[in-house]
């Protein structure tokens, strides 16, 4: 199947040729002529697929086919809501692309930079808006935004929506919506919270579904390191040195471990940098960019700040520690091995991580490959770290003599 046969018109099909696209992929064959026949849509499908094309192509060729509105006093027709602020960027960047040789006109508003130049932007005038969950709402409290002539409501990557806790903003941005809108959910897993929320906002919505959440990809190899957690920083060092060559991405837990990670590498000589939601949005796109110019060839993240982020030639990615959902294992090294190239995922599990493996390897339905041959082993008979806190070494009520002392009496 061509573009063509996908009843795309002209203009559209010149940018994509031009964006280097020449068929479409699963994903896109299956959806776009359910969105041009404005059915509602629940997609299920990893990133890396070409889920962004799959509804931005058509939403383009919708307001193309009854386009009447002048460039000026335009209205948002589409909106797509998307969790982080690099997702949205990419989002807009591709919709760019393909409205190139239309005089369709799209914005983009995210929270961590100033209001007034997103509300000069609305307006002028957009037909599609692509948006944080939380800068939509402030905006429309200061009656910025107007989204009463919408036709075509996006949620994209709903389960991290929902693990990042905004279900009640996605309910309050539907209800601003015009009722008779076309609504399209994208989500790269389908946990019963999404199969939920499609229930309460989908009407009879047609179910794509693209490769089986739990696959990996062929082109990764997998390697699994049993360490113990105070040796990983060593093991990452010597991996970095003897084994990985080319772009790496490493992923950690918590922003207090990517940082702490970054001074190390730093201090070895890496030239490393980082992204996290503590981070201003100019500082995560600073970081990005680097990496994607070769600036800097390794990049730490955690997992919310790197989902869907579409960066080309990932020699390896280091899970340092072991995500505790098993499908955001999947998405992390899908970031490697992309567009049939080669890859390796290197994973360190620490004694108190062993579960986490299980419940990954009955993902995936494949063990992952040991290596044993390390500077750093585990011993097999290793209990989980228990840190407790350390009493006080006075009883309960009982003040020491020197404090006694200290009190200044107030007779």
């Amino acid at each position: 199947m061509s573009f063509k046969d996908l009843k795309l018109s002209r203009p559209i099909l010149r940018a994509v040729a031009e964006a280097g696209y020449d068929n479409p992929t699963l994903v896109q064959e299956k959806t776009i002529p359910h969105i041009l026949d404005k059915k509602d849509v629940i997609v299920s499908a990893q990133t890396g697929t070409g889920k962004t094309a799959a509804f931005a192509l058509p939403i383009l060729q919708l307001l193309l086919n009854k386009q009447d509105a002048p460039k000026k006093g335009k209205t948002i027709k589409a909106l797509v809501v998307s969790p982080t602020r690099e997702l949205s960027i990419q989002i807009e960047e591709n919709f760019k692309k393909y409205c190139k040789y239309t005089n369709l006109r799209t914005g983009i508003v995210y929270g961590g930079v100033s209001f007034e130049p997103q509300k000069d932007m609305l307006r002028k005038g957009i037909d599609i808006l692509i948006a944080t969950p939380g800068r939509l709402l402030d905006l429309h409290k200061q009656d910025a935004v107007y989204l009463d002539f919408v036709e075509t409501f996006v949620l994209d990557e709903a389960d991290l929506m929902l693990d990042m806790g905004f279900i009640d903003d996605i309910s309050k941005i539907e209800h601003l919506c015009p009722e008779g809108k076309q609504q399209l959910l994208f989500s790269a897993t389908m946990p019963y919270k999404v199969v939920e929320l499609a229930k309460t906002v989908l009407k009879e919505p047609v179910k794509i579904e693209v490769a089986p959440t739990s696959s990996t990809v062929k082109t990764v190899e997998q390697l699994l390191f049993y360490v113990p957690k105070p040796k990983k920083i060593e093991l990452c060092l010597h991996i970095l040195r003897n084994t990985v060559k080319g772009n790496v991405i490493i992923f950690r837990r918590t922003k207090y471990g990517v940082d702490k990670l970054e001074k190390a590498l730093s201090r070895n000589g890496y030239k490393v940098d980082s992204i996290h939601g503590d981070k201003t949005q100019n500082l995560r796109q600073e970081a990005l960019q680097k990496f994607k110019n070769g600036d800097v060839n390794i990049l730490i993240a955690t997992d919310v700040a790197a989902r869907g982020i579409d960066i080309k030639n990932v020699d390896a990615v280091i899970n340092f520690d072991l995500p505790n959902i098993s499908e955001t294992y999947v998405h992390r090294i899908g970031r490697t091995g992309r567009a049939g190239k080669k890859g390796v995922a290197y994973s360190f599990c620490s004694a108190d991580e062993k579960d986490y493996v299980l419940s990954i390897q009955k993902l995936i339905n494949k063990h992952l490959d040991i290596v044993e041959e390390h500077p750093y082993p585990l011993d097999p008979k290793a209990k989980p770290e228990v840190h407790k806190k350390k009493g006080s070494k006075y009883k309960k009520g009982r003040k020491s003599e020197a404090s006694k002392k200290k009190k200044k009496r107030w007779y």
